[in-house]
């Protein structure tokens, strides 16, 4: 494919870009595409604007592209949804929330979904996302990081579902993940309470995948990725599609999954092809 992407085409895969709008940069090298929220004055606050940039780096990335790793710049990964979209004027050429509402059911719906579609994509079965988390993630920065394969977090992060106790619900796909991780009640607590994780206890109920001191954050994902990268994609990719699904069958389906993603492997392998 060729990359829509400012600076990316098929010939050359180190490039980086810049949306100054969506508080967004975004860099690729090989396999790895860092994409860095680049709003530190306001602690990475999100804007449909940011959802927007995130959803058009998802469907354009480069075909070779094997992780994605997501992070913050400054001492935030992300204070969560900009305030200003409940503001009358909202954030400049997005819908305020207030105009939201306002939408005939199904075109809110569509717009949503949009916005859910900025995080879906770091769930793609062919993509290994690492979420490097300093300082708060908060809301929005907190379903982005579950949106992420693995989280590593600095030791000084803090983890935040604030949706609910502002009167919304989480609505940007984090509240599977959420579930799949910690289970319905402690999701559901962490939640309606609105209460800070510290990273600590992240790690404890299977939040984080590692917690490092700060200065550390940038060498332990840079090790995970070198890990990650180390397997054959087609094996990783499988493998990944695998477990995604493994709590949606039963145990004989899962087998059977098995069973046909192995013989994919050992014909993509030895070249062999059905008799």
């Amino acid at each position: 494919m060729t990359s829509s992407l400012p600076g990316v085409t098929d010939q050359s895969r180190e490039a980086a870009g810049r949306d100054e709008e969506a508080g967004l940069r975004w860099e690729i090298a090989a396999a790895v595409a860092t994409i860095t929220l680049d709003r530190p004055a306001a602690l990475n606050a999100q804007t449909p604007r940011t959802w927007s940039a995130l959803r058009r780096i998802g469907r354009s990335l480069p075909d070779d592209v094997r992780v994605v790793v997501v992070r913050g710049e400054g001492r935030a990964f992300s204070a969560g949804m900009d305030r200003r979209m409940f503001t009358p004027e909202g954030v400049p050429g997005t819908r305020s929330a207030a105009a939201l509402a306002r939408l005939p059911g199904d075109e809110a719906d569509a717009l949503m979904s949009r916005y859910q579609e900025a995080f879906g994509w770091l769930r793609r079965d062919d993509l290994v996302t690492v979420a490097a988390v300093q300082g708060h993630a908060i809301g929005a920065g907190f379903q982005l990081a579950l949106a992420c394969d693995f989280r590593v977090l600095a030791d000084d992060a803090q983890l935040c579902m604030a949706e609910t106790t502002l009167g919304l619900v989480p609505d940007l796909g984090g509240t599977k993940p959420l579930v799949t991780l910690v289970g319905p009640s402690r999701a559901l607590e962490i939640c309606l309470t609105g209460r800070r994780i510290g990273a600590a206890e992240a790690l404890r109920i299977g939040l984080a995948t590692l917690v490092v001191a700060p200065g550390e954050l940038e060498g332990a994902v840079e090790d995970l990725v070198a890990a990650v990268l180390a397997p054959p994609q087609g094996a990783v990719t499988e493998t990944k599609a695998l477990l995604a699904a493994a709590a949606a069958r039963s145990q004989a389906e899962q087998e059977a999954a098995e069973r046909a993603a192995q013989l994919r492997r050992l014909r993509e392998l030895t070249g062999a092809r059905e008799a």
